[in-house]
């Protein structure tokens, strides 16, 4: 009886899952009289619960063959309720499993085996009270048997008996021995090695054989292969253990005999296998046989043939299925193969050639029914007219595809018969006799025929028709409807494309081959400025501008224009009225004049006296051939100072330039314009540059009316006197002042030059002083301008004092006549 029983727990939690691996030390204790014997079992029970929405599921792995006490507590069984309930168990058909209603543990009566049953699904379900109400949700459990080595592999055979034939390859598997284990296949328990453990005779066969310790696969070794085809040894006994387990040194074993029978090398190929086409009946029909001995053994074929023309069964002979076409294929290739169960070839393949034997099944064909040809008079004889070639789809060795010709008709028979020969063998239709005349006969019809087995009356036959068309000569040339015309004016500012005249030719031959004629520009077109299109169906030609005109360059055009037959024209000349002559004038087109220079310059002293010519301008019209007169004519004188010869373009000076007046410069337009309302026009600049001459007398600078002179005279007394000059610079200052020649006036008055520079003038005599800037304390050279400008004012003054004294005069007198 059990009094107690102890659990150790690990438990692990994730989100919607409850799993528990149960490490269960269970100690039973019994009692047996006064005595308690203690007894203690250790399980490795891999417990898994599910939990869902719906149901628990549980998993327990135990082992099988359990040789332990019963009940045997397999693992608790994990319910969601607490309290007094019933336990109610299905799936317990076998009466095999129980629930300790105290402890909640599942139990077995008895111990598994898992080779009568791997695995059991229990579904424990609670309840409570009178109606039985159910408790919390039903548990599944699932227990799967473990399994362990407790059974022996056995061989499916005691005797394994095989066939090996000589030349078969190495490591190429011949026969197999098999054996079968109860334990579980994805355990090394059920994991078999074989292994050959004995050999007979033993002398030196001992590796001539070798197992495949997984496959249990039977082939040659190297040795093998070598030593089998030398000896006489016609039969070999061998043993062969299969162990389970795996590679691991336990395990069980079991012993089979394996006898091995050698047959000799039949593998060999027939030479090639002749068939004859088209054959009636009697399929599937043997052609050929192959033969290889072997215990595990079948045939393939491969080759250049579709469908299933040939077949091989398991005895090695090989059948044609339907009949053959040597026109679609002439030979077929055939690779047989002899192949163990793993379609592993035993040898290298078999070539068998199959050869179709032709029959004369194929009539001679033209490639058209019929053909046309067009003969002319001047035909001479002997002449090709036509290549007829026919072809046979039989064999072209054979007298099957030997094909010869022959004319068998020709209508009309005029002038007579026979006017065509064909020759037999190459099918050559020539011209026999030159006397065709279209007024005659018009048109000939000939039958051809070709026949095979060269023209034998038993070949077969196919006809053709050789239509000949007899034609008149090309004889007589094309012709310009209209081939004179008047010139043809053309400005040269024409737009390219532009259509210059439009030719018609006509032809009056019948055949459309002589009619079809090609225009050319003969001559006056070398620099290709005109194009031509041309349309055969109306004959015409177009001329059109190619490339833009100048008029200056060429004035007009002289083409020659031909037209010519396509096919050769025959006993006659071209005639004059095949020739056209074009001629086109170039017309020019107005251009603006051009000035020589845009812009002209000239220096002109201001002393120029009017009417002088200062510059010439001129102006050219690029329309050298047809140039106009030009009017110049002059803008922009503001001053009206100019004046230009509207013809020659001379400026002349209408007045003197006054520099004082003008300035440095003058700038004009000039005007060139081509006589007539529509005249175009162009322009000029001029740029005159006045030069300074010495023509302003100096005049006196100030009022002197209210200086006067003492007298009698006193020392020191004088009188400043300054002049200005509107010259420039350079005919201006320094300025001489002189008294009259007067005798009274030499002896009484006295001039004295004062060189004073007070400051730089400008080119019109203003004082021009250049005032550096200054900023916060004064520079060096403007402190010592400065200095020197106070210092020159202070020297300027006393000069003025001494001379007034010097003079001395004692009143003031003033003459106009006096004062310079």
């Amino acid at each position: 009886m059990c009094k107690r029983k102890y659990y150790r727990h690990r438990v692990q939690r994730s989100p919607g899952h409850l799993i528990i691996n149960l490490a269960q030390s269970v100690y039973v204790r019994a009692m047996v009289g006064r005595y308690y014997l203690y007894l203690f079992l250790l399980l490795s029970i891999t417990s898994q619960i599910i939990n869902s929405s719906s149901q628990v599921k549980q998993y327990i792995e135990v082992p099988e063959n359990y040789k332990g006490s019963f009940p045997w507590y397999l693992g608790k069984i994990i319910l969601a309720t607490d309290g007094q309930y019933n336990t109610e168990l299905a799936g317990n058909d076998e009466e095999i499993f129980g629930v300790d209603p105290e402890s909640g543990f599942l139990y077995a009566l008895k111990p598994f085996d898992r080779e009568r049953k791997a695995s059991y699904t229990l579904q424990v379900t609670l309840r409570k009270g009178v109606e039985e109400e159910i408790l919390s949700q039903m548990v599944t459990i699932h227990i799967m048997v473990k399994d362990e080595n407790d059974n022996m592999p056995v061989f499916t055979e005691n005797t394994f008996y095989g066939i090996v034939s000589k030349g078969t390859k190495q490591g190429v598997a011949f026969m197999h021995v098999n054996a079968t284990d109860l334990d579980d296949s994805s355990t090394p328990n059920a994991d078999l090695r074989y292994k050959l453990i004995s050999r007979y005779p033993a002398r030196s066969y001992e590796n001539m054989f070798q197992v495949d310790p997984k496959t249990g696969a039977i082939s040659l070794t190297e040795q093998g292969v070598s030593s089998l085809s030398k000896l006489e040894v016609k039969h070999f006994k061998l043993e062969v253990q299969v162990k389970d387990f795996g590679d691991e040194p336990m395990g069980y074993t079991s012993v089979a005999n394996l006898e091995i029978s050698v047959a000799e090398n039949t593998w060999i190929a027939e030479s090639p296998v002749l068939l004859q086409e088209n054959q009636k009946g009697g399929y599937p029909r043997i052609i050929s046989e192959v033969k290889w001995n072997s215990t595990e053994l079948h045939y393939s074929l491969k080759g250049d043939f579709s469908g299933e023309v040939f077949r091989i069964d398991e005895d090695g002979k090989i059948y044609i299925m339907s009949e053959l076409d040597r026109e679609t294929q002439a030979e077929y290739q055939i690779e047989v193969s002899a192949m163990n169960d793993e379609d592993i070839p035993y040898a290298d393949h078999l070539l068998i050639v199959i050869k179709v034997i032709d029959e004369n099944d194929n009539t001679p064909t033209f490639p058209q029914d019929t053909y046309h040809v067009d003969v002319t008079e001047r035909t001479t004889k002997g002449t090709l007219l036509v290549h007829l070639t026919a072809t046979d789809a039989d064999d072209r060795n054979t007298k099957n595809a030997q094909i010869r010709y022959k004319i068998t008709s020709q209508e009309p028979k005029l002038p007579k018969d026979f006017l065509f020969h064909l020759e037999e063998h190459t099918g050559h239709l020539t011209l026999q006799d030159a006397k065709l005349k279209a007024s005659i006969a018009k048109k000939y019809k000939l039958e051809i025929s070709a026949t095979d087995l060269g023209g034998d009356p038993e070949g077969l036959s196919s006809t053709c028709f050789v239509f000949i068309n007899v034609i008149d000569v090309n004889d007589s040339p094309p012709v310009f409807v209209k081939n004179k015309f008047a010139p043809f004016l053309i400005p040269e500012d024409a737009q390219t494309g532009m259509l210059i005249i439009t030719l018609t030719a006509t032809d009056e031959d019948e055949q459309i081959e002589n009619k079809i004629i090609d225009f050319y520009i003969q001559s006056g077109n070398e620099d290709g400025t005109f194009g031509i299109t041309t349309n055969q169906e109306q004959s015409t030609m177009t001329i059109f501008l190619e490339k833009d005109l100048d008029y200056e360059q060429t004035q007009e055009y002289n083409l020659i224009i031909t037209v010519r037959n396509r096919a050769e024209l025959l006993g006659t000349e071209y005639s004059p009225t095949s020739t056209a002559a074009i001629h086109i004038m170039v017309v020019n087109v107005n251009e603006a004049p051009v000035f020589t220079q845009k812009k002209y310059e000239v220096r002109v002293p201001e002393s120029a006296q009017a009417g002088s010519v200062i510059l010439a301008v001129e102006a050219s019209d690029p329309d050298i051939y047809h140039q106009a007169g030009l009017i110049y004519s002059i803008r922009n004188d503001s001053k009206r100072c100019l004046s230009i010869q509207e013809h020659s373009g001379k400026i002349q000076l209408l007045h003197s330039l006054d520099r004082e007046v003008f300035e440095d410069t003058y700038t004009v337009q000039v005007l060139v314009q081509e006589k007539g309302d529509r005249g175009l026009s162009a322009t000029a600049d001029v740029v005159i540059y006045i030069l300074d001459v010495n023509d302003n007398i100096p005049i006196l600078v100030g009022d002197y009316s209210e200086e006067y002179f003492c007298t009698p005279r006193r020392d020191n007394q004088r009188i400043i006197i300054r002049a200005f000059d509107l010259d420039s610079v350079e005919n201006s200052a320094p300025f001489t002042f002189t008294l009259s020649n007067e005798p009274t006036l030499q002896s009484r008055w006295r001039v004295t030059a004062l060189n004073v520079t007070v400051c730089r003038c400008s080119t019109r005599g203003f004082c021009k002083i250049e005032v550096e800037k200054m900023e916060n304390m004064p520079t060096i050279s403007s402190a010592l301008g400065i200095l020197l400008g106070t210092l020159g004012a202070i020297g300027f003054f006393l000069i003025i004092i001494f001379a007034h004294m010097s003079l001395g005069a004692p009143s003031k007198q003033t003459r106009k006549s006096d004062t310079v």
